[in-house]
């Protein structure tokens, strides 16, 4: 996978409401891949391929989709295909549903309200304090990569059958696949491997 050039290049629009967006822009610029951004309606009408969904706050994240009148629109474009990468809190929007870890189990949609196209539970502050922010390495998709996580959500247990999983650290899932959709628990915009980037390109070329 990694030293094969690459067929001809999709535009990968970026969600650029919050969060750190600007890192997935250099990421895919060193793939060579054309990027945009999306931060009102009328950027859902322009021409791309793919969506990356970065990490960042996701209860800001999911009320500026509601102001700007683009949760159902994008909710639409994923279920219709689109493939799109969430990080972090990218994978707490694509999510079903989510729970905040610290409540006791009490379902959090009153302050977080999902996008609801990906078949998962997150589990929001899941790592706690003390794990809160760290690094390790793993394997993706047969290759070792680092991994950074910050603050990061979990993935609820056992999945669903067509959930399929891609890389798992100490046993658990930290990212998977459903259809169209990829998310990652960790941010790999942060470190230099391009190794999930690229990956999730290819996925869009096909």
């Amino acid at each position: 996978m990694g030293s094969h050039p690459m067929p001809t290049m999709p535009v990968v629009a970026i969600l650029a409401l919050q969060g750190a967006f600007e890192e997935h822009h250099q990421m895919l610029h060193r793939l060579g891949v054309e990027t945009m951004e999306i931060r009102q309606l009328a950027d859902l009408d322009r021409h791309f391929d793919g969506l990356v969904i970065p990490g960042g706050e996701s209860t800001t994240m999911s009320c500026l989709l509601d102001t700007r009148g683009m949760r159902e629109p994008l909710r639409q474009r994923i279920l219709g295909g689109l493939p799109v990468f969430g990080t972090c809190a990218g994978l707490i929007l694509l999510s079903t549903s989510v729970y905040d870890e610290n409540a006791v189990g009490e379902e959090s949609s009153a302050t977080m309200s999902p996008l609801g196209t990906m078949p998962v539970t997150a589990l929001r502050n899941a790592y706690g304090r003390q794990l809160g922010s760290f690094r390790t390495q793993a394997q993706f998709c047969g290759q070792i990569v680092p991994m950074t996580f910050i603050r990061a959500p979990k993935l609820q247990t056992p999945l669903a059958a067509d959930v399929e999983v891609i890389a798992e650290v100490q046993g658990e899932p930290v990212a998977v696949r459903f259809r169209n959709q990829m998310v990652t628990a960790f941010h790999p915009e942060l470190d230099d491997s391009l190794e999930v980037h690229r990956y999730f390109v290819e996925e869009i070329i096909g």
